[in-house]
């Protein structure tokens, strides 16, 4: 008899990449099940915080499906943590004179908050024509002089540097005003501790932690889209904030208003200050990123092995990093130096040339995912806007990265006529002149479909 998880995964099977559903879904293992609910585990805590973050919403909507509107979901990790919830990150705190019996000047200075990366600084930061804006922005803000960029709205791709800049601001804060207090977290660990202040009776110390700060920095804001309550929240934690005139600085994959789920009173906010993009980086910039990374690493890098990475890896900063240290593994395993042959054989099975090779399907199922829609979706005769623009992005990018002719690409979107491809093709390549939000939205989901 076919379990319940197992009837949910062939339905998830069909609306992700199969990349994503080997990664994050074939591991997953039923517990327990009811005719209303349902009890799965992941293998780790790392999986089980990525399903809450990213596909919590497809896994709720299928399971619904199968059981009806009352369905309850529960999942675990297979290293003992639960619903992928965890501590929050503490806050950078600032004693008091009472407290410490000491003028504020005659303290120490409190050690910095355990949340930042040291090596993510605004020194080390490769400014580029991609992101030079968004760390103009950045750096503004961290020296004081920030005052309309409140608050401070970063959005951009996978691993294109948005995290980075938000710890570079709060080192720098923290460098030049040590007594500052900052909270740092994502907006999923935002989520997970309101749900555990709401069953523990605590919403006042949640308001408070969230509240008493100077600066609130909050990753990855769009994992809040469609959840009422947490939306609700974050408004007015969001309002108590700008009235005492504290600082807000939040990153996001895309902008307020291509955010499905995100509520009008939300998106009026975050556009009220600065926004600020961060693209894919061009040559020069990959190249510089390669040289300052190698010098952090302590690795010679030749300049043909950087100009030989920074062609073939299209995608974001992180799989530079990847190449480099899988090249300073082997040149430390081998004693030996990287010269070109060598980058090319040791990075052959991770760089890969790009070419006309995704397929139309993969392509409809990470559209479809990007912009939180299913795939039926693209391929229906619904013409309302958030799905025509999805569909439209998606033939443009099945023309520009397939080898599929118009007429082929028409009969995977439901049969539609090779004029409507053409006419779909034409109307993005227009946008991309007129609306600069679209490219960063193209550019994050070709990145996907190479990685996939």
């Amino acid at each position: 008899m076919t379990t319940l998880w197992r009837r949910c995964a062939a339905k998830i099977e069909q609306e992700v990449s199969p990349q994503t559903f080997s990664r994050w879904f074939a591991g997953i293992e039923e517990l327990d099940s009811s005719d209303t609910s349902l009890a799965i585990r992941a293998p780790d805590s790392f999986t089980a915080e990525t399903l809450r973050t990213r596909y919590w919403g497809i896994i709720k909507d299928i399971l619904e499906q199968e059981v009806g509107p009352n369905a309850v979901l529960t999942l675990s990790a297979g290293d003992g943590v639960v619903n992928g919830a965890g501590p929050l990150h503490p806050t950078a705190t600032i004693p008091t004179n009472e407290a410490a019996g000491l003028p504020a000047a005659a303290q120490d200075p409190p050690e910095k908050p355990d949340f930042l990366n040291p090596r993510y600084r605004f020194e080390n930061f490769v400014v580029g024509g991609s992101n030079e804006f968004a760390h103009a922005c950045s750096l503004r803000l961290a020296e004081g002089r920030g005052v309309a960029l409140n608050p401070l709205f970063i959005y951009g791709g996978v691993g294109l540097g948005k995290t980075h800049l938000m710890h570079a601001i709060a080192h720098r804060v923290l460098d030049q005003r040590p007594r500052t207090r900052i909270f740092y977290t994502s907006s999923e660990n935002f989520t997970n501790d309101l749900i555990s202040s709401i069953r523990q009776n605590q919403m006042a110390a949640f308001r408070s932690k969230y509240r008493k700060v100077d600066i609130l920095m909050i990753d990855d804001i769009q994992f809040i889209a469609g959840k009422e309550r947490t939306q609700e929240e974050f408004f007015f934690t969001f309002n108590a904030l700008q009235e005492t005139r504290k600082q807000i600085v939040i990153t996001s994959d895309k902008m307020p208003k291509d955010t499905p789920g995100l509520e009008e009173r939300l998106r009026s906010r975050f556009v009220s200050g600065m926004i600020a993009d961060i693209g894919a980086p061009d040559f020069e910039t990959k190249v510089a990123i390669l040289q300052e990374k190698a010098n952090e690493q302590g690795l010679p890098l030749a300049r043909e092995v950087a100009h030989y990475i920074a062609e073939k890896v299209r995608s974001n900063v992180r799989e530079l990093e990847g190449c480099l240290i899988r090249l300073g593994i082997h040149a430390s395993l081998h004693d030996m130096e990287i010269d070109l042959p060598v980058a090319q054989e040791v990075l052959r099975g991770i760089i890969r040339d790009p070419t006309r090779n995704s397929s139309v399907d993969n392509i409809q199922k990470i559209v479809a995912e990007h912009f939180q829609v299913r795939v039926t979706d693209l391929k229906s005769k619904n013409r309302s806007r958030s799905f025509a623009v999805p569909r439209q992005i998606a033939m443009f990018l099945a023309r520009k990265l397939t080898r599929a002719s118009t007429t082929e690409i028409g009969r995977r979107f439901g049969g539609k006529d090779h004029s409507t491809v053409i006419h779909s093709t034409n109307k993005i390549e227009s946008l991309l002149k007129t609306d600069p939000s679209l490219a960063p939205t193209i550019q994050t989901l070709e990145q996907k479909i190479d990685l996939s």
